[in-house]
């Protein structure tokens, strides 16, 4: 949106960021650290972005826009009519100079356009599409368009409570003037006043507090009853009828002409569509000109509704137009406010206002569009930027209408192609994508496993098309590619591949290349070679021979599963790429009769025989091999390079413990050498390069496939490929599983906080969610941390197998008994300890018309389902659940992991999960949500309140008769109407853009090579490369946002950091979900920075809020949750409310001796803090106390020559004198006076960045993988003094030197506090 400068131009935030970059860039109140370094960026970023002028028709006659040379026309165009002197235009062209401008050109292609230029818009006539587009347009832009009942986008979806966290003025005065603005009512000294560690969550954070209905701007404006015009009137260019009714009551009937818009003679009853005679002929060329002229109150309400818009950023109100909205799982009761539905008239007309009478408009050819896109060129980056921002926003239109139309799908609205085959054979085209079930329809997978092998595969395709995609190898094609779960089912949608249905002629295989039918008929064809061998190399997959039916032997590329199609069209397509790496055969040999050595029942058989191994184990264990590799030919060297052996070799087993490796021979296809130390002189180069030309290592995915080998050497190569695999398969048991573990228990790395998180870091790590049976093994009595671990991992399977459960009962059911099924289904699960045997919801009437459901759902009780759900979880993940997990559930959090799973919408209210609990959103016994910690910490608030609650400004507390949040009063725990809605989940194969993900990692490599300049020019431009590729409104721009303010943080630059970190909030609560892990940390660290930027009691509320996501989608007490609580801690200290920071000081030792143990060093180092936090709080004794207990554990741990032990021995010697000092002279007690004695230990009380999961804090930043460690304050004791005497802000200090050696991370793992080091 438009911002006023000083000099009264228009500066704006262009669709590719360029705003956003200049804001960064032109703070008027950010640290400068060099003039002359900041006039040089000035001057570059001047030579691409420059002011123009574009002269206007009508008022305001001319505005100045700032534009970037690399911009397109269509970008200048976009700006142009988001700015609100231009609302008005969206028919129109651009002149510079009197020559018309392409619209599809970039700037730079204009002739003679510079700064100061002049372009002049010109409106041109209308076409009916033109019109249509700007009703729908003018319908929203003034606010009368109600809301949309939208078959996709579920309630709320692309939900930001960002705004209502903190109050929009006090944010925008934070950012504009460095400080917030004064409060115009009374409020709390900070966010923290009230805060209960020990309540339970509050459903309320989730939710949208009410808010004031918008300005009305008009009554109703729709399509007239008289429309469409009829021929002989389109012929005089008549184009569509509209009728709009004012705010005064008055009634007009408009006719859209080619020229604009006028008032006509048509009442509801006569039909003349002329002008009328004046004075009452008004027309514009625009609707929202014509609008301000028939109603007098039309320009003041609508001022009044964007003053209402912009009290939120405008990111919160942005159109998602490159991503699926994220849908909430928790939405407001259907009687409140927000959840009204209002008539809307053209609600219904909508269709036909985007895609016309005919509804030809949105038909799309998808596959040729994918293909035409993916043969742009690609010389420069002007034509990757193109070609990347167009493929981007070609997959987010098909993952959309493929969405759309699975839906249609499910629901039974699309009729089949071939209606006589039974259900899950069925295919269906609609929107010309082709769909069908992942269901084993035809037997295809009947040998492994069925619908279940079925269901696996399609969703290992999605993932295989994704990785292709990615690799982009010039002359290999692959369909557009999504899988949609939507109400039991798996539904693939396809772009139509030109053949596809050809009928081949006799002899004629339906296949090119790969397996025709199954493994029995095998086809080979030498034009589709060389493409898959380009990807069987990248993917690290062997060239190698398989066998068909009659024994006759074919040498493929990749897996014969993996099929090539030449198209009609000529191109080379890839087909089924779900088998790229080999099978799990040590997994299918434990858990699949047919694999395992000794008979088992079917009954044990794990579900399907798709278990394969992830492409990032196969990353990693290729690593790994390729270090010994260079190993082995530096101990061939000469006895000179027996250091850089020992150098190497230790670099590779501190790397082992994790599957995280990188090398730097990422291409050793194009680089066949390697460099193992980082001396840049000539001699050592030469002496220290390792050829890697000679290591070779990829595998055969068809092992363990009933391949047959011929002769001895074909079998002697198989067995060598199978031993291969199975020495990966010993990797993942071995050595990544338990690594991850380790890294886990030790913290040193950020710990999961959900299902998501927890997937997410397995699949990093190479692991498949089927091993989480043996992450729980390994966690069981392993100590307060691991069973943390344990415990997610526990919900993930009840979640999981849940899943399956509810799938299964869904799947034949009708659609309108899916919420009943739903509904009763979580009572069984969740409401078990109110009502044992609830009573299905079923409409005994509308079942009798359904004669072939399946209704088996409705005889399910709570104990039924409990033993069908042990079931599966022995079953899939061979963990056996103890006697008694229903009861030892988190109700709140697996009913949010369910209703992620499953695409649930559940209204709020009061969950009753028991009889003697309620969770009254957020008033219950800690055993109602399952937030009951393994450990105590202290049951106070931490204002002393002992739970009793205050009101905050603006903080609504619903009551149980509140419409938002509403009671439970029936026998069991869910109703039908709880299940608001169901939405789809969908995975699609999108690739991330490499041209954007390239500039990031170089900017980071830059910043590590100390090389600022280079390294903040890369940043932003990745920046720049992100949002206009990706949109703003994107999951990776919300990363890189999230990236960025990190390093900004890092360099001081502080209020870019800010910036960015509100971004990363609003986009990634956008699209990822307002309570997702992701959110939660993009909070914490916009705390983190608002508080470095001096706006500490907003951080606070970033903080708090943060704090309670955490309880919602965690429980109390995460392991991580001592970083938080300590920066909370320094944060209060600064705003000297030294008690209260002494409080949680306490609250994070409590946890953190439960966590670790009370004689680790993490323990010790939070005990240090406390003994500062008890100084200033003037508990002298405490404080020595704490600081004995500190020395005597380092003393222990680390020993007497240890530094940390020293300078707590220091600190304790002086705290001691000085309270015998204090109890022996009064008079320094009410001076609050200590002897000042010099020290300066490395003992912070600093804050730090909250760690992403899986990674350290310095990982997010820089994405490396170091184990950092937990560092304590470096003020010394007479610092502390005159903080103490409030003789000075410490925080105010000159920064000490960094350290450049590292402590040992064995020995300081755990919740990260202090300073980044």
């Amino acid at each position: 949106m438009a911002e006023d400068n000083c000099d009264g131009t228009k500066s704006l935030e262009t669709p590719n960021g360029l705003g956003l970059h200049d804001a960064i860039h032109h703070q008027p109140n950010a640290a400068t650290s060099d003039e002359s370094k900041n006039e040089t960026k000035e001057e570059q970023n001047h030579e691409s972005v420059f002011p123009i002028t574009i002269k206007l028709p009508h008022k305001p006659y001319a505005i100045q826009v700032m534009v970037s040379i690399q911009e397109q026309v269509q970008d200048l165009r976009q700006s142009i009519v988001e700015l609100p002197d231009t609302f008005q235009y969206s028919c129109f062209h651009l002149e510079h100079d009197g020559g018309r401008i392409n619209d599809f050109v970039e700037l730079s292609e204009i002739t003679g356009l510079a700064a100061g230029s002049e372009i002049r818009l010109i409106e041109d006539p209308y076409t009916e599409k033109e019109a249509r587009m700007h009703m729908i347009r003018i319908r929203d832009l003034i606010g009368a368009a109600g809301d949309r009942a939208d078959t996709l986008l579920g309630i709320s979806a692309g939900l930001s409570l960002h705004d209502v966290v903190v109050p929009f003025n006090m944010v925008d005065g934070a950012i504009r003037n460095g400080k917030p603005s004064k409060p115009t009512a009374p409020e709390p000294p900070h966010a923290m006043v009230d805060y209960d560690f020990d309540a339970p969550a509050l459903l309320r954070t989730i939710l949208p507090p009410p808010q004031d209905p918008a300005p009305k701007t008009v009554k109703s404006i729709c399509v007239s009853a008289w429309n469409p015009p009829p021929h002989h009137l389109r012929h005089k260019g008549h184009l569509l009828y509209l009728q709009l009714t004012t705010n005064e009551g008055e009634q007009h009937q408009i006719t859209a002409h080619v020229s604009g818009f006028f008032v006509n003679k048509s009442s509801s009853s006569k039909f003349d569509p002329y002008p009328k005679p004046p004075p009452k002929n008004t027309s514009a060329h625009s609707l929202l000109a014509l609008i301000s002229r028939l109603s007098p109150s039309f320009e003041s309400s609508f001022k009044a509704l964007q003053e209402h818009n912009n009290k939120k950023d405008p990111l919160a109100n942005f159109q998602i137009t490159n991503a699926i909205p994220s849908n909430p799982w928790l939405v407001p009761a259907l009687e409140s406010s927000l959840a009204a539905h209002q008539p809307d008239i053209t609600r219904t007309q909508e269709t036909y206002l985007l895609s016309g009478i005919e509804n030809a408009e949105t038909l799309r050819d998808w596959n040729e569009e994918f293909q035409s896109t993916r043969e742009l060129p690609r010389d420069s980056v002007q034509d990757r930027v193109f070609r990347e921002r167009i493929t981007s926003k070609l997959f987010a239109d098909y993952n959309e209408a493929a969405a759309r139309g699975a839906i249609m799908v499910a629901r039974g609205e699309v009729a089949p192609l071939n209606p006589t085959e039974n259900r899950d054979a069925q295919i269906f085209v609609y929107n010309n994508v082709f769909f069908s079930f992942g269901a084993d329809g035809v037997g295809t997978f009947t040998s492994e496993g069925g619908d279940e092998a079925a269901r696996v595969a399609v969703g290992k395709d999605v993932t295989g098309v994704r990785s292709v995609n990615q690799l982009d190898i010039l002359g290999l094609y692959t369909p557009g590619t999504v899988v949609v779960d939507y109400l039991g089912k798996r539904i693939v949608a396809q772009s139509i591949v030109p053949g596809i249905f050809k009928q081949r002629e006799p002899g004629e295989n339906q296949i090119d290349y790969g397996g025709v039918e199954g493994r029995d008929v095998v086809a080979e064809n030498e034009a589709f070679v060389p493409v898959f061998a380009k990807l069987s190399k990248t993917l690290k997959i062997k060239k190698h021979p398989v066998w068909d039916k009659e024994g006759q032997k074919h040498t493929l590329e990749g897996s014969v599963e993996t099929k090539g199609l030449l198209g009609t069209d000529g191109r080379k397509y890839i087909l089924d790429l779900y088998r790229l790496t080999p099978l799990d055969i040590t997994w299918l040999e434990e858990c699949w009769s047919e694999i395992s050595k000794e008979e088992k029942s079917n009954e044990l058989n794990y579900p399907h025989r798709m278990a394969v191994l992830r492409p990032e184990l196969i990353e990693a264990y290729w690593h790994l091999r390729m270090r010994e590799y260079v190993k082995d030919e530096l101990s061939r060297r000469p006895k000179k390079s027996d250091v850089k052996q020992e150098e190497l070799t230790q670099d590779g087993q501190s790397n082992s413990a994790t599957t995280e490796v990188t090398t730097q021979d990422e291409d050793q296809d194009e680089n066949k050498v390697v460099a193992v130390n980082g001396d840049d002189s000539d001699a050592s180069k030469h002496r220290e390069r390792i050829d890697i030309s000679g290591f070779t290592l990829a595998f055969n995915p068809d092992v363990y496939c009933s391949q047959s080998a011929q002769t001895e050497e074909e079998k002697k190569e198989l067995a060598k490929d199978e031993e291969e695999v199975r020495a990966v398969c010993k990797y993942l048991r071995e050595e990544v599983i338990p690594a991850l573990v380790r890294d886990l228990k030790e913290g040193e790395v950020g710990f999961p906080m959900d299902g998501q998180s927890l997937g997410q870091l397995l699949h990093k790590r190479g692991i498949n969610f089927r091993y989480l049976g043996k992450i729980a093994n390994l966690t069981k009595n392993q100590g307060p941390r691991l069973a943390a671990l344990n415990g997610l991992a526990v919900q993930e399977m009840i979640a999981r197998s849940f899943k399956h459960t509810v799938n299964r009962y869904l799947k034949n059911l009708p659609v309108v008994f899916a919420r009943a099924c739903i509904a009763h289904l979580l009572n069984c699960l969740l409401g078990a300890d109110l009502n044992k045997s609830p009573r299905a919801q079923v409409d005994e009437d509308l079942q009798s018309l359904y004669t072939d459901a399946d209704w088996s759902f409705v005889d399910l009780d709570s104990e039924n389902l409990r033993i069908a759900i042990q079931a599966q979880v022995s079953l899939r993940y061979r963990y056996e659940l103890e006697d008694g997990w229903a009861s030892n559930i988190k109700h709140l959090q697996l009913l949010r992991e369910v209703s992620l799973k499953l695409g649930l919408q559940l209204t709020a209210k009061d969950y009753k999960f028991s009889r003697t609990s309620q969770l009254q959103n957020g008033h219950a016994n800690k055993s109602s949500n399952g937030t009951s910690a393994p450990f105590a910490v202290s049951s106070h608030a931490v204002n002393g309140t002992n739970g009793k609650r205050k009101k905050k400004n603006g903080d609504h507390e619903p009551r149980s008769n509140s419409p938002d949040c509403v009671s439970s009063i029936s026998s069991a725990t869910f109703d039908v109407d709880d299940v608001a809605n169901i939405v789809p989940i969908i995975k699609d194969a999108c690739p991330k853009s490499v041209l954007a993900e390239e500039a990031l990692e170089a900017g980071k490599i830059s910043m590590v090579q100390n090389q600022k300049d280079l390294g903040q020019e890369l940043l932003l431009e990745s920046l720049s490369l992100h949002e206009q590729i990706y949109g703003i409104l994107h999951p990776a721009v919300a990363r890189v946002y999230h990236q960025l303010s990190m390093l900004y943080y890092q360099m001081d630059e502080k209020n870019a950091a800010v910036e960015l970190a509100h971004k990363a909030v609003i986009v990634s609560e956008r699209t990822l979900g307002v309570d997702s892990d992701e959110t939660i940390l993009n909070y914490l660290n916009l705390g983190l920075f608002e508080h470095a930027n001096g706006n500490t009691k907003m951080a606070l509320m970033y903080v708090r809020h943060a704090l309670e996501l955490w309880k919602i989608i965690y429980g109390l007490n995460h392991p991580d949750s001592i970083t938080t609580i300590n920066n909370a801690a320094v944060m209060l200290q600064h705003l000297k409310h030294y008690h209260e920071s002494r409080l949680w000081f306490e609250t994070s030792l409590a946890i953190c001796e439960s966590m670790s143990g009370k004689q680790s060093v993490n323990t010790a180092t939070l005990c240090f803090q406390l003994a500062q936090a008890l100084a200033l709080d003037q508990e002298a004794k405490g404080a020595v106390s704490r600081m004995r207990d500190a020395y005597s554990i380092f003393h222990t741990k680390l020993g007497p020559e240890d530094r940390n032990t020293i300078e707590s021995e220091s600190w304790l010697e002086q705290l001691t004198q000085n309270a015998v000092s204090i109890a022996k002279q009064a008079k320094d007690i009410q001076a609050r006076r200590l002897r000042r004695i010099q020290l300066t230990p490395r003992v912070t009380l600093g804050t730090r960045p909250q760690p992403q999961v899986g990674q350290s804090s310095v990982d997010s930043a820089v994405g490396r993988d170091s184990r950092s460690t937990l560092d304590m304050d470096s003020r010394s004791v007479d610092e502390l003094m005159r903080f103490i005497e409030g003789g000075g802000d410490t925080t105010k200090r000159t920064p000490t030197k960094k350290r450049t050696t590292h402590n040992n991370p064995k020995r300081r793992g755990g919740g990260r506090l202090g300073t980044p080091s």
